[in-house]
């Protein structure tokens, strides 16, 4: 259940950046930064057709990146990183790293294996980000799965056109 009035909105528009990913032929996966009081800082889409087929450019790890260079800490303790799909082990220890202190995600990591199967361009992991950030030293908020069947929808057919 969402806790701030803008966050079925902002993870939307996280929505609509996976969606023009894929439309720009790489995975359907978006990512959206928000201040405390909702005004979006920055978006990133998936990034690994852009980036020369790395496996690593998740587009929450690639905006964790880029939003640990630009704001100060105590910014990004209060910031909420939107994001279409949970964020996997890699994404997570990212936000951690960077000092975001909330992540809203709408598909689970369980949900999105399922669906990708053993595809070599995303072997997910089924491991929920709030044990990664349970092992930290600062809090992480985590709320979802949220609109999970919308968010569901980014990925379909996408992994069968993969193989």
């Amino acid at each position: 259940m969402p806790s701030r009035p803008y966050d079925e909105d902002l993870l939307r528009r996280s929505f609509a950046v996976a969606q023009r990913s894929r439309e720009a032929g790489d995975h359907p996966f978006g990512a959206v930064l928000a201040d405390s009081n909702g005004m979006v800082l920055m978006e990133q889409g998936n990034g690994f057709s852009a980036e020369g087929h790395d496996r690593t450019a998740h587009a929450e790890k690639l905006l964790a990146t880029r939003a640990g260079k630009t704001y100060a800490l105590h910014v990004l303790a209060g910031a909420t990183l939107y994001t279409s799909a949970e964020p996997c082990a890699m994404c997570a220890g990212a936000i951690y790293w960077a000092g975001i202190g909330r992540v809203v995600f709408g598909q689970t990591e369980r949900g999105l294996k399922a669906m990708t199967g053993d595809n070599p361009e995303n072997p997910t992991l089924d491991l929920p980000c709030e044990v990664v950030f349970a092992a930290g030293q600062r809090p992480t908020e985590v709320v979802g799965p949220l609109l999970e069947a919308e968010a569901t929808g980014l990925q379909a057919d996408f992994w069968n056109s993969r193989d």
